[in-house]
Formats: C-alpha cells, sequence, structure tokens
C-alpha cells in the first residue's frame, strides 16, 4: 500500500484554512476584477484577466482539486465569450497531451510488473556498497534520481521508502551501524525524497513541468525542443544537483564514512530473492520501454549525421512525434501476451486507466489559458506590467526572477500548478523585452521542480515526512540550502548551455 502524505496538527489547521479561504477569495476577485473598468484592455482580454486571477488563487490555495480548476477556467473562457469552445479545448488535444498519457502507462506497467524494484535491487545488491553507510546512501539516491527520470516522482519516493527503511533498520542492527546517529536516517530520507525530484529533470517525460514547458515554448515561442536535446540539455544539470545533493547531505557528515558494516549484503540479497526471476509481464515491459526511447531519440540522431533541413531527418521527425512514440509503445504493451491461451497481456485497460488522468487535463488547461493570453493581447499588457515592476532590464534579470518566483510558488503549491502560471507570464515579458524566451521559460520549468523546504511542498517530501524519521526544522534547513543552490545552478548552467543549444 502506498504510503500516505502525513501533515501534523498545525500543518492540518493551516491547510484547511489556506482553502477554505481560497474558495471564497476566488470568486470575489474574478468579481472586482470583472466589473473594474480597464480601458487599456481590449473586452477579451479584460474577461480573460478576471479568469486568470481565479484560476490562480484556486492553483494557490488549492480550494477545489488543480484539474477542476483548469477545466473551470476553460468553460468561464467560453461562457464570457473569450474565445469559441473549439479554440478554447484546442489544446487538450495537443499531442503533448498523449505524450503524457503514453508515458503515464508505461510508467503504470514499469510499477505494476516490479521493474523499479528489480532494478533498485540490482544496485544495492553490488557488493562495493556492502560495509559503508556513505556508498549505501549515495546508491539510494543514484536509484531514486534513476528511476525517477522514467516515471513519476511520487511513485518512485513511495518505492523507495520501505527499501530505505528496511536498509536503515538492518544498518543499525549491524555490528558497527548501532553507533550511527539519527541524522543518518533523515538523510537517507531527505536523500530519497530529493533524489526522486532532481532525478524527474532529467528527460521530458521525468516530471510534468518538464512537458509543460516544453510545450509552451513550442506553442508560444515557437521554438521545439526534442526529446534528445532536452536530455542533453538537462541531463547535465541533473548530475550537478546529484552531487551537490551528496555533498549537502552526506560528505559533509564525516561520520558516515567511518563506520564499517555488516548484514547490509545479507537483507537486500533475501528482498532481491523475493522478486524470483525474471517474469513474461517484466520482458515484455522491458521492451516496450526501450522501444519508445530508442524512437524518442531516433530523429534527433538522425538530425545529428544529416542536418535538421535533410528530407530523411524531416521524414522521421514528422513521423515519429514523442507523443506518437509513446502511444505506440503504450499500446504495444496491451497487444503482448503474458498469457496468450488465458488471454492475459501485459497491460489491462483497468490497470491503465489509474494514470493521472488529473495532470493531463491541468496541463491541457495550462496550455489553453497560456494561448489565450498572447491571442488576447493580454500577454504583451501584463509584461509591460511586469517589466515595469520589476525592473528587469535584460535576459538573465529576467530569467532570474521567473526562475526565482517558479522555486518560491513551487514552495506553497503544487510543481505543475507553478508551471503553468510562471512560464507563459516570463515567455510574454520576453517577448515584451524582445530578448530570447527560451531561457527564462526553462529557468521557470526547472524551479518549478524545486520545492524541498515542507512537507507539502512535494509528495516525495510528505511521503518520507510521514516515516516519522524527519524533523520538520530539519527539512525546512536543508531544503532551503538546497534551494538556494539549485538556484544558482540552474542560473550557471542556462548561463552555459543555452548558447550551445542556439536558444540566445
Amino acid at each position: 500500500m502506498e504510503p500516505k502524505e502525513v501533515l501534523s496538527h498545525a500543518e492540518a489547521v493551516f491547510e484547511r484554512w489556506r482553502k477554505k479561504t481560497g474558495l471564497f477569495l476566488g470568486p470575489l476577485v474574478f468579481l472586482i476584477l470583472y466589473i473594474m473598468p480597464l480601458p487599456s484592455l481590449s473586452p477579451e482580454a479584460h474577461k480573460l484577466l478576471s479568469v486568470l486571477a481565479l484560476v490562480i488563487v484556486y492553483w494557490l490555495t488549492e480550494a477545489i482539486p488543480l484539474p477542476v480548476t483548469a477545466l473551470i477556467g476553460a468553460v468561464a473562457n467560453v461562457f464570457l465569450g473569450v474565445a469559441p469552445a473549439d479554440e478554447v479545448f484546442s489544446p487538450f488535444a495537443n499531442p503533448l497531451i498523449f505524450l503524457f498519457i503514453g508515458s503515464f502507462i508505461l510508467a503504470e506497467a514499469i510499477i505494476y510488473h516490479g521493474l523499479d524494484r528489480r532494478f533498485s535491487f540490482a544496485i544495492l545488491s553490488l557488493k562495493s556498497l556492502e560495509k559503508s553507510p556513505l556508498r549505501i546512501l549515495f546508491a539510494i539516491g543514484l536509484i531514486s534520481a534513476s528511476i525517477s527520470m522514467w516515471i513519476s516522482n511520487t511513485a518512485v519516493a513511495a518505492m523507495m521508502l520501505p527499501i530505505a527503511m528496511g536498509l536503515i533498520r538492518t544498518i543499525k542492527d549491524a555490528e558497527g551501524g548501532r553507533h550511527l546517529r539519527d541524522t543518518y536516517s533523515t538523510a537517507v530520507m531527505l536523500m530519497v525524497a530529493y533524489g526522486a525530484s532532481v532525478g524527474g529533470i532529467a528527460t521530458p517525460i521525468g516530471t510534468p513541468p518538464n512537458l509543460i514547458g516544453i510545450g509552451m515554448i513550442e506553442t508560444l515561442a515557437g521554438v521545439k525542443i526534442t526529446f534528445l536535446e532536452w536530455m542533453g540539455f538537462a541531463l547535465p544539470i541533473t548530475v550537478v544537483m546529484f552531487v551537490y545533493l551528496f555533498l549537502m547531505l552526506g560528505r559533509f557528515n564525516l561520520s558516515f564514512g567511518k563506520t564499517e558494516l555488516r548484514g547490509v549484503r545479507e537483507y537486500v540479497k533475501e528482498k532481491g530473492a523475493e522478486l524470483g526471476g525474471w517474469k513474461r509481464g517484466e520482458i515484455n515491459t522491458a521492451i516496450c520501454f526501450f522501444i519508445a526511447v530508442i524512437l524518442w531519440v531516433f530523429p534527433s540522431v538522425v538530425s545529428l549525421f544529416t542536418g535538421s533541413g535533410h528530407a530523411v531527418a524531416r521524414f522521421f521527425d514528422a513521423r515519429l512525434d514523442a507523443g506518437v512514440v509513446a502511444m505506440f509503445a503504450a499500446t504495444l504493451l496491451f497487444v503482448l501476451p503474458v498469457s496468450f491461451k488465458e488471454r492475459e497481456f501485459t497491460m489491462t485497460w483497468e490497470r491503465a486507466a489509474k494514470i493521472d488522468w488529473g495532470t493531463i487535463l491541468l496541463f491541457g488547461g495550462g496550455l489553453s489559458l497560456g494561448k489565450l493570453m498572447f491571442s488576447t493581447g493580454l500577454a504583451g499588457k501584463f509584461g509591460h506590467g511586469i517589466t515595469a515592476l520589476t525592473g528587469a532590464e535584460g535576459l538573465w534579470s529576467l530569467t532570474a526572477i521567473g526562475t526565482f518566483f517558479a522555486i518560491v510558488l513551487s514552495e506553497a503549491t503544487s510543481n505543475t500548478a507553478a508551471a503553468s502560471m510562471v512560464i507563459p507570464i516570463v515567455i510574454a515579458i520576453a517577448k515584451e523585452m524582445g530578448v530570447p524566451a527560451v531561457p527564462p521559460a526553462l529557468g521557470a520549468c526547472l524551479g518549478a521542480s524545486f520545492g524541498f523546504m515542507l512537507p507539502v511542498s512535494t509528495p516525495p517530501n510528505a511521503i518520507v515526512y510521514g516515516s516519522g524519521l524527519v524533523p520538520i526544522l530539519t527539512m525546512a534547513k536543508k531544503g532551503i540550502i538546497f534551494d538556494i543552490g539549485g538556484f544558482v545552478i540552474i542560473m550557471v548552467s542556462l548561463m552555459v548551455l543555452c548558447p550551445v543549444f542556439g536558444w540566445v
């Protein structure tokens, strides 16, 4: 059973107050803006601003489910005449929506058939990890980060929590492990949560803000970022962030490295043996997963050799769209049999229907609002006003502001909502300023994944906090250090990598 998010009494009271306040504040803000004379805006932009304010208040306070808020925004725009229904709802059928659906089904199959657990125990069974708490800490973080590149950060944290807690118990019972302080248990738990969040940055499908950023950059800024380009850009950032994470949680606690353990290998071997041999479902899932990865990167590889303008490159680029590939790999799961005689296949619709449809609707709603901001002219007005307010005068000052606001918002609301709010705004400001829109959009996209301070910041944080091994003050202290370091790493990485990829 998946661990539930656990909040303290004070946090639970705050959450109830926040949601109740937001429920009434949203309509109030909507009405005030709707009746307020704003002659500088067109009628459509004025109405959209009112709807946008309602949506943002509801997203920040989570007064109602986030996906429902996205749908309310879309419906309200049609009712108020901001745009016709086909224009408002067309982003819900954007090809990236199908990349969400296909990759979510693949991830569900990986979890269902236990490929993630098999990979985890394969890494932890390495002999070099047997006696060193520091190496075990590194391995736990590496596993969390590696798996979260391909499946939900929340699912990774939920899967790794019992494994990590079992290792902690074994280490404390082992000869030498009794002398480890509780700070080691806390470090392991934070490594699970933070490692999952860091790893999600590395691939387009690793976490929803990535796809939201890619979709909005293509739709609103006219720049297409391929699967391989994203990995070439984001994977180095993930590596640097992971090294920083390990140094923060492990290397600077020198006592961790002075203890020699016994018994860890036996525990890992026992748990790994419970998985048994490779089953047909695991093999089929692995085949579908590798087919997807190969086809995702293949068009970019062809372009490297032929040039992006070559007929062959254009042929594969048009046919191997990332969303089409994801859906192809996902549908294979329903065709490859586990037992043909019993008509049992690798994936069932009952299982596939459990994917996170809410995130899919949230992405469609955010993309719809972003497009309407530009078509009504609200984006330009918004960009001009924020530019004057913040004093941002150049590309990198705008990028810093966007990254900072995304990090701050992700501490208070979901990373998907933070990305949906900040990315279209910074793109609008960039266009108003006449600077490239990709760096500030990427900064906001990456910043939205950096909520590390509180249990409510991200589901992985809440899951490990529920273990009882992470004091709230320790999470806040480590989280703010990691936030600051993450901001610096994002900014330096964007300054170095964006020129390499021709995004400035």
